[in-house]
């Protein structure tokens, strides 16, 4: 299968086969080095760790850079690993990968699922799963810095790899700059990342300029009541109807607030409260995600939620001491936006090298990516990152006739197309890497 969709890489160029394969040294390269990176894709796979826990999988990734040649530092921002490698004077180029897993029970089918289980720090005992692709990410770190270690002949200037933890709790990165990522180690004017996708077919690549990503806030919301006997409602304030009508009315945040041109999102995820038929309780705690691109839409929303809480809770006649409490978790993870001219630039640097049937211009989404902060760091600093398709072809096109539903991101059931994936990363990331350092 890997032979074939290299062959098909190549074809797309409309060069034959062979000759194309044989004409292009990272594409080259590339191949010979996937039996060795599918080795390590399927151990990373079986073998995941919860955020800040990542102790086994940078240990793997520090040694593979070693083994390279890398200068490496470990445990930086915790578990996170620098490998520096200089090639003369020139431009800093960051690669980043991420390396935590999600508290997921795996339900793949796979032969190497993962079987590991662990307590997470809120002390629930569950399945540990690489849901969300990073074991393709650090896959195809590892391919990248292999690739450009063995090709210094081709590029000057320095190569920063950095392999990332806690990306899935918003920590890793801040983490990582507040130990001195910056100053420690030679800043970047270029910072380079790689998101697999369960909403592009194998092998295809999607790259957003501008925002691409967006600002994630978790807010806890706790409705306060005055409890007593459900036969006597009159004698309480219901802290459960007032949660439903907070519910209720922070939907017209987005729908009556919000500038329509301006996306956003107001999730209540879960509400907890009550304990019997016939008790009706004191408190009632809401768990919400909210989502947005611009710092003003950000603060807009929050500022949203709070009036509105307090307001419900104002009308229902709550006393002043019981006023809803509204906390913002410091697991933010700002908006990822895409430079110009980098995004641009490797836009025309990949349809070129792999034929403009596998590089598309995606839209932003909503979900979140704590890469964003290398470059809020630092706004000098160029930054992108890419998508690259991990839907099997067989289930993609099944889902595009209606006869099937495709997993998400963090889904018991998501097992991209790994070869694929891997295989078009490391090539994409290595061809950006040897065009910015290029002599």
């Amino acid at each position: 299968m890997f032979t074939s969709f290299l062959l098909a890489g190549a074809m797309s160029l409309g060069t034959p086969a062979a000759a194309g394969a044989a004409a292009d040294p990272v594409r080259d390269a590339t191949a010979k080095a996937m039996p060795q990176l599918m080795v390590l894709y399927r151990d990373l796979h079986a073998h995941p760790e919860l955020s800040l826990h990542e102790v086994q999988t940078a240990a793997k990734l520090a040694a593979a850079a070693r083994e390279a040649g890398y200068d490496v530092t470990e445990k930086v921002g915790g578990t996170g690993v620098v490998a520096v490698l200089r090639n003369g004077p020139g431009p800093v180029v960051l690669i980043r990968a991420d390396m935590d897993g999600l508290p997921v029970v795996e339900n793949t089918g796979l032969p190497f699922a993962s079987k590991v289980r662990a307590t997470t720090d809120e002390g629930i005992e569950s399945g540990v799963m690489h849901a969300c692709g990073h074991d393709t990410h650090m896959a195809s770190w590892v391919g990248t810095l292999r690739n450009l270690a063995a090709m210094k002949d081709r590029w000057h200037g320095t190569v920063v790899m950095i392999a990332q933890p806690a990306e899935e709790r918003g920590r890793g990165a801040k983490a990582m700059l507040d130990d001195g990522l910056f100053t420690r180690f030679p800043k970047p004017g270029y910072a380079i990342a790689f998101h697999d996708s369960a909403s592009l077919p194998a092998g295809q690549i999607g790259v957003t300029p501008g925002y691409a990503l967006a600002n994630v806030d978790s807010v806890d919301i706790v409705v306060k009541g005055v409890g007593g006997h459900g036969a006597y409602p009159h004698t309480t304030r219901d802290p459960i109807v007032l949660a439903a009508r907070i519910v209720t009315t922070l939907q017209t945040l987005v729908s009556r607030e919000m500038d329509p041109q301006q996306p956003a999102v107001v999730t209540v995820g879960a509400i907890h409260g009550g304990s019997k038929h016939n008790i009706i309780g004191n408190d009632v705690t809401m768990l919400l995600t909210v989502r947005s691109f611009t710092p003003e839409s950000r603060q807009q929303l929050l500022d949203g939620i709070t009036r509105i809480a307090k307001g419900e809770a104002i009308a229902a006649g709550v006393p002043e001491d019981r006023m809803p409490v509204v906390s913002v978790k410091d697991e933010y993870t700002p908006a990822t936006f895409n430079t110009q001219p980098l995004a641009g630039r490797l836009q025309g640097l990949f349809t070129a090298r792999f034929g403009k049937d596998r590089v598309v211009e995606t839209k932003a989404v909503m979900g979140g990516e704590d890469f964003s902060r290398y470059w809020l760091a630092d706004k000098s600093i160029q930054s992108t990152i890419f998508w690259v398709g991990g839907v099997p072809q067989a289930k993609w096109d099944a889902a595009q006739g209606g006869k099937a539903m495709l997993p998400s991101l963090h889904s018991a059931e998501w097992a991209p197309d790994a070869e694929a994936v891997v295989s078009t990363a490391t090539e994409a990331l290595t061809a950006a890497a040897l065009d910015i350092l290029k002599r």
